[in-house]
């Protein structure tokens, strides 16, 4: 399939996750809200907005700037949950619904456009439908592929045919939703997504690896679903069938993450990745349920599963939504669960993991580590996920072994330094102030242990308030330890935590020292007290 990306509807329904937030939490949208992920604003209300607030704001900027704010964390299920009851109401106008992502969901055009009177009146009916059924305010886009109409939505405007690409050309490259890229690009000279359409799509994949290929083709208006030359074979679905019925939601969440792991391993056995994904159940009273999910990029294992439980818990929670109508909550537990690759791709020029992509020493090692957590617990099993932060301890973050690898604080990858043209990291993201250059310890130490410092003559080293010290370290005591003569010191590098905030408070100095046995440490010092924190390789 090369033609042109077929006419879509997308319904967009803006500041979802607060809308959410108050569907579920019960915390009111009209007010000042905003939600934080990793301690930055993500979305928030129309009151938030006009006073100052805005998305990628931090936490405290953001209170700063509006101190009557609310304050809601990022949960992606119960937006999925609460947008359940929205994909219900516009399924009972048109059929074939695909979830974008919580909400946004999109449908071929051609169909409302025929029986409701044109592509106009069809997006002013659903949008109306959708506020009387759910109570619920949306917007509708049309234009060629779901890229471009989801940008269309969000200005409530239906792009003529073969308008798309016309109507792309002038927005930012910020429009791709890839702000890594966007930076790149920028930085590169390229600010529209015309110029980004307009380079070579052979240099585009040469450069920016496949991901950025099918950005790139969603900058020139065309979608990536042709790429999807053929229908996966009949064998990639994946089912799995219970004696016991399945009705509470955390039992649903584990058999999805195993069905998940399932059908990525499947896909990856044919060289194959996920782009739209069918979920199908059947309950003990033969009530059938089906859910199509839709994703702009490659879907992994982790984010089939996630995608997967999402459903099931709207599914089984029976959200009602503002209106308090539908959809109703299946009648029984689910028996039947099914995962159908409604959309695929082939697999190439990604980066393979560890122990390749679909190898057999892959599966032997994740069956291995799974059956480490099926008997030791999910926790037993765990990953090192860098992100931002000053000391080594405050940069990384375990994670159990399968799930979403998030980083607990936003910052530039660990081997990605600030810019010097710009003094940004990464990204765009701004780097921490008082962050240990490089390189990283070895070892970081559970709890960091108290030491001694003594200059040659004999007497404790200090560290004055404007970071003076009283003179070179010469020898080091750890605990009870023999005294080991220090060759070499570099510091210190001051950090000053949360000063205004006299409890929570934290004022340190961090160095590094060279022992003449060649080891090498992390000291620091806080209220006159050395301490040991992690140990060079």
């Amino acid at each position: 399939m090369t033609g042109a990306p077929a006419r879509t509807l997308l319904l967009w329904c803006p500041d979802w996750p607060v809308l959410a937030a108050e569907i579920v939490d019960g915390v009111p949208a009209t007010g000042p809200v905003a939600v934080l992920h990793a301690n930055r604003v993500v979305a928030c209300s129309e009151r938030a907005r006009a006073e100052g607030v805005r998305r990628g704001l931090r936490k405290r900027e953001a209170q700063g700037r509006c101190p009557q704010l609310a304050v809601v964390e990022y949960d992606p299920g119960r937006d999925a949950r609460a947008f359940e009851p929205v994909v219900a109401a516009v399924e009972e106008l048109v059929a074939g619904v695909e979830v974008v992502r919580p909400g946004a969901c999109a449908v071929a055009a051609r169909g409302p456009g025929r029986y409701l009177g044109g592509e106009e009146a069809a997006a002013e009916r659903i949008i109306e439908h959708v506020a009387q059924s759910c109570l619920v305010e949306s917007q509708v886009g049309i234009a060629d592929g779901v890229f471009a109409a989801g940008l269309a939505a969000r200005a409530g405007r239906v792009v003529a045919p073969g308008g798309t690409p016309e109507f792309l050309a002038g927005l930012p490259v910020e429009a791709l939703g890839r702000s890594a890229l966007a930076d790149l690009l920028r930085r590169l000279g390229v600010r529209t997504l015309g110029d980004f359409a307009a380079l070579p799509a052979g240099d585009v994949l040469a450069r920016f690896g496949f991901d950025g290929a099918l950005a790139h083709r969603l900058a020139a208006g065309r979608d990536h679903r042709p790429l999807a030359v053929r229908q996966p074979p009949a064998d990639l679905t994946v089912t799995a069938e219970h004696d016991e019925p399945i009705d509470r939601v955390d039992a649903a969440a584990f058999v999805a993450r195993a069905l998940a792991e399932r059908l990525h391993e499947r896909l990856a056995g044919h060289g194959l990745a996920c782009t739209r994904l069918g979920i199908e159940a059947v309950t003990e009273h033969g009530q059938e349920l089906h859910r199509v999910w839709r994703h702009d990029g490659l879907l992994t294992a982790a984010a089939i599963a996630d995608r997967v439980r999402w459903q099931l818990d709207g599914w089984l929670s029976g959200s009602n939504g503002r209106a308090g109508a539908r959809p109703a909550r299946p009648t029984a537990g689910i028996i039947r669960l099914r995962l159908i690759p409604d959309g695929v791709i082939a697999q190439a020029g990604l980066q393979a993991g560890l122990w390749g992509e679909t190898g057999e020493e892959r599966e032997r090692a994740h069956r291995a580590l799974s059956r480490v957590q099926g008997i030791l617990g999910p926790e037993a099993v765990v990953t090192a996920v860098l992100g931002g932060g000053r000391s080594p301890a405050d940069q990384v973050r375990l994670v159990p072994w399968g799930d979403e690898r998030v980083p607990a604080r936003p910052g530039p990858p660990a081997d990605a330094g600030a810019d010097p043209a710009t003094g940004r990291g990464a990204g765009g993201v701004p780097p921490w102030p008082g962050r240990l250059p490089a390189p990283a310890p070895a070892v970081v130490l559970p709890s960091p242990l108290a030491a001694t410092v003594h200059d040659a003559a004999g007497e404790p080293v200090v560290i004055s308030a404007r970071l003076a010290v009283s003179a070179p370290p010469a020898r080091l005591v750890v605990g009870t330890g023999q005294p080991a003569e220090i060759v070499g010191w570099a510091g210190p590098w001051p950090v000053d935590e949360r000063w205004w905030a006299p409890v929570e408070a934290r004022r340190r100095a961090r160095f590094q020292v060279s022992l003449a046995d060649g080891a090498a440490l992390l000291l620091a010092v806080e209220a006159g007290q050395w301490l040991v924190e992690a140990i060079y390789d």
